[in-house]
């Protein structure tokens, strides 16, 4: 039977089945899918063969949570389909090799298996994927909702005060309303962002890198000064433009500057730093936060990632900051300086000057 064959030569085909997936063009094989894509389902297929006389469920329910398994794994849809195909490929050219006694009926059960399978498992997988998101969107908005009470709790109880005029503005009590408000800003730039973001909607212009640094700069001025930090920017010539959607850019750079505020020791610098070629423009936000926290540096770009041992915020602001560069066709990388602070780089194309 079919499924003795596939148990006999497990190990040839998993060969055959890497190097059809190592060698795919698109979607692109991830080290991951390469090592393990082939074991987990050419041994589902085999299952579902040796229970291909048995009822439909036992199929469904093995398809179904290989979808589950692969979502898991990281694998996306399309190398669910694509490495199935590459499975049976493999299944088949082996047979030819070998002449394996492998009868029409036989074939007809393993493309029947190999689309119950495919179906099944893109329908779990993206059951699953849709459950995440949705998940995520709740706690995304549970987490908003909470750090705006307490800002907006914490700007009110200060008013009070200061309206009873116990306390004068020079005060610390002055202070904390300054910081909530600007937290309450912080957090409604920060949402819109990410409402343009998930909806598409980008409106490209020509900016001026100078002008764009130069408004960054009055807020980012302040900031610092409530905070007793020094901020120093880095003069831009004019005639450096970008294509980009001015707001995403500009909250992008805020949210890089928030988090160096955020995580720079007392009396500490911050810069803001621009460079230039013909082709490129930089960016760069540097602080004194001491180096980066041990763990993989990609993860600090995932949303509600949080490691250090301040946890104030919603750890959404690099992963923002991310999409919005990349949503103008830049990039946002992070460079370390171990016992310093780190560097926030945010690199995009250069567009020639307007006459």
């Amino acid at each position: 039977m079919l499924h003795h064959f596939l148990e006999a030569n497990r190990d040839a085909l998993i060969e055959r089945t890497r190097a059809k997936v190592a060698a795919r063009y698109a979607p692109r094989a991830s080290e991951e899918e390469v090592a393990v894509g082939g074991p987990l389902f050419l041994d589902q297929l085999a299952d579902m063969l040796r229970h291909s006389d048995a009822s439909i469920r036992a199929m469904v329910e093995s398809a179904s949570e290989h979808g589950r398994t692969l979502l898991e794994r990281g694998f996306t849809v399309a190398q669910v389909v694509h490495d199935y195909l590459a499975v049976c490929a493999a299944i088949t050219e082996l047979a030819d090799e070998t002449r394996a006694p492998i009868t029409t009926a036989e074939y007809q059960t393993l493309h029947r298996c190999l689309d119950e399978a495919i179906a099944q498992a893109v329908t779990e997988y993206t059951r699953r994927r849709e459950q995440i998101i949705t998940d995520m969107e709740t706690e995304r908005l549970g987490t908003l909702a909470h750090e705006f009470r307490n800002a907006l709790g914490a700007a009110m109880l200060s008013f009070q005060t200061l309206r009873a005029g116990s306390v004068g503005l020079g005060g610390s009590t002055a202070s904390l309303l300054d910081r909530s408000l600007r937290r309450l800003s912080a957090l409604v730039e920060s949402s819109i962002a990410h409402v343009r973001l998930e909806s598409g909607r980008r409106a490209a212009e020509r900016v001026s890198v100078r002008e764009l640094v130069e408004d960054i700069e009055v807020a980012a001025a302040m900031e610092a000064n409530s905070q007793g930090l020094r901020l120093s920017v880095g003069h831009v010539e004019p005639g450096v433009e970008l294509v980009v959607d001015r707001q995403l850019l500009a909250a992008a750079v805020g949210n890089l500057l928030q988090n160096a505020f955020k995580f720079t020791r007392p009396s500490g610098s911050v810069s803001l730093v621009t460079s230039y070629t013909a082709e490129r423009v930089l960016i760069e936000v540097a602080d004194e936060c001491g180096g980066l926290p041990p763990g993989d540096v990609e993860a600090l770009f995932h949303a509600f990632e949080q490691r250090s041992a301040n946890r104030s915020g919603l750890g959404l602001g690099l992963s923002i900051a991310r999409r919005s560069v990349e949503a103008d066709g830049g990039l946002l990388h992070v460079r370390d300086i171990p016992g310093v602070g780190c560097v926030f780089g945010i690199e995009l194309p250069r567009v020639p000057a307007s006459p």
